[in-house]
């Protein structure tokens, strides 16, 4: 089989031959049929990532695929099922081993290449959104990075559950991507100041911040007494200052999320976020953004696609 491995980080990644894996007690072997990218892959080939496999290994995050063969003391799911599943490394291949508690079955209407790629974006956006803050019905979302995968998901999401949705982004093209993924309002940071209109907006009682950096400070600054604010990540390269005051004045919380942690603490929440999540794909409600899907020959350019901010949404391999 094939895997694009990585046995050196100075030499770095290539496709390689390699003997299909055979599974061990409590995992599946799964065909992968998709892969979607996420900037932690880079950060895996780089060295530099938080929770780095050992070598050699294959980046790749979250897939999905057809079951093979179970592994000693597994019941399920079946061989031949659809399934999807968070991984954490291994996706850059054609099989894998995998635990198989971490698969979740696909509906028959959900294809691989969507399956792959609202795991970590959607996934990320319902859980925080649901679980987190509790955003309620007629509440003002505010969705800052509303064009990358995790923002995109975060608008649709949002939407769905009943939120008036504000979505924030750079440029024309990125603000049509918010539009379509059913944003009810948008503001292009690029040319506009994201706090004078979120205050012309109304403001905001939640804000779902994938950035950090200065729109993190404007968006706390435009924010309705007893607000919330997702802290997702800080994909700007900047992690704001919280000004303990202005939080106490208002009545504001800011609250973390990490949607891989809750794998390893809370990981039945995240099966049945999942799998709501895949009922609600299936029945068209919402729909992943995919920009790019390319062959595993090509996965170095749909890795160079994510390095310089080139890709909108989500890049998928098919292996």
């Amino acid at each position: 089989m094939q895997s694009y491995l990585l046995r050196d980080h100075k030499r770095g990644a290539k496709i390689e031959t390699i003997s299909r894996p055979t599974p061990k007690t409590g995992e599946i072997l799964l065909q992968i049929h998709a892969c979607a990218l996420n900037f932690a892959d880079l950060l895996m080939l780089e060295g530099r990532y938080q929770d780095m496999p050992e070598r050699p290994f294959a980046p790749g995050m979250e897939v999905a695929g057809t079951v093979a063969a179970l592994g000693p003391g597994v019941t399920g799911p079946a061989v031949g099922s659809r399934v999807a599943m968070f991984t954490g490394s291994g996706g850059l291949a054609e099989y894998g081993c995998f635990p198989a508690e971490r698969a979740v079955v696909l509906p028959d209407a959900t294809g691989f290449e969507a399956a792959a790629a609202l795991q970590i974006a959607h996934g990320t956006s319902h859980l925080a959104l649901t679980h987190r803050v509790a955003v309620q019905p007629g509440e003002t979302l505010v969705v800052l990075g509303a064009a990358g995968g995790t923002g995109l998901g975060a608008v649709e999401v949002g939407r769905r559950l009943g939120a008036r949705v504000i979505a924030c982004a750079r440029g024309r093209e990125k603000i049509a991507l918010a539009q379509k993924a059913g944003a009810h309002q948008t503001i292009d940071t690029q040319s506009a100041d994201l706090r004078t209109r979120l205050l012309a907006l109304g403001c905001c009682d939640v804000v779902y911040d994938p950035l950090g950096g200065d729109l993190f400070t404007a968006a706390s600054r435009a924010c309705n007494p007893l607000a919330r604010i997702l802290s997702i990540g800080f994909a700007s390269g900047e992690i704001p200052p919280i000004p303990a005051n202005h939080l106490m004045v208002k009545n504001i919380s800011v609250l973390g999320f990490y949607w891989g942690g809750y794998l390893k603490f809370a990981p039945e929440l995240v099966r049945n976020s999942l799998g709501t999540l895949f009922d609600w794909q299936a029945r068209g409600e919402i729909s992943p953004h995919i920009s790019q899907t390319l062959p595993l020959s090509e996965v170095a350019a749909g890795l160079d696609l994510l390095r310089q901010r080139r890709a909108t949404g989500k890049v998928v391999i098919t292996p």
